[in-house]
């Protein structure tokens, strides 16, 4: 079935409004407004609000949109047999590249996901995803050291652990995978 002009530009524009707010979310506007999504994607602030019933939907239109085009990040690609070390490394380079890929729109969920259920239930998701990983991937050593650290290994590759070494402790890319790795080697070692 083909897609007529309206609708064909009507999705343009409102793809353009989603992009729009995604450049502005990595510029560290949380969320952007309306208009300055207008302003941004060049679709006047009438269609935009013809798009999104209101400020919240545009949000969570630009981060749904967002995730989609990130979504393989979230995968894992190392085996679960394979040498600690490098299941560490590993790990820890995919949870890096993720977090390069989504520091500015998840400091929108996280900031939003109080008075949006919708953040709050996909942070969730997303958070037990990544705790199922690192748990799967580590089993044999969370195994031998009982109960607990598997909740200490999920904390170290959570995205707030890495936005507190980049952030708060001022940690370049390369130190905080220096900690990471020598943490969760020291912790999953013999």
């Amino acid at each position: 079935m083909s897609v007529d002009g309206r609708t064909a530009r009507r999705n343009r524009n409102r793809d353009a409004a989603l992009d729009a707010a995604i450049e502005l979310f990595g510029e560290g506007r949380t969320p952007p407004t309306p208009v300055e999504v207008a302003e941004r994607s060049g679709v006047s602030l009438r269609s935009v609000y013809r798009y999104f019933a209101d400020h919240d939907a545009l949000a969570v239109a630009a981060v749904a949109r967002y995730v989609e085009r990130i979504d393989a990040l979230f995968e894992l690609d190392v085996a679960a047999d394979a040498p600690l070390d490098e299941r560490i490394t590993r790990l820890v380079d995919a949870r890096l590249r993720l977090y390069d890929a989504v520091a500015p729109v998840v400091r929108v969920v996280l900031q939003r996901s109080a008075d949006l259920p919708v953040f709050a239930s996909r942070l969730a998701a997303r958070r037990a995803m990544l705790a199922r990983q690192s748990a799967e991937l580590f089993a044999p050593e969370l195994a031998r050291l009982g109960s607990g650290m598997g909740d200490v290994v999920d904390a170290l590759t959570q995205f707030e652990a890495v936005e507190h070494l980049r952030v708060q402790r001022g940690l370049s890319r390369r130190r905080t995978r220096a900690a990471l790795v020598e943490g969760l080697q020291r912790l999953l070692g013999p």
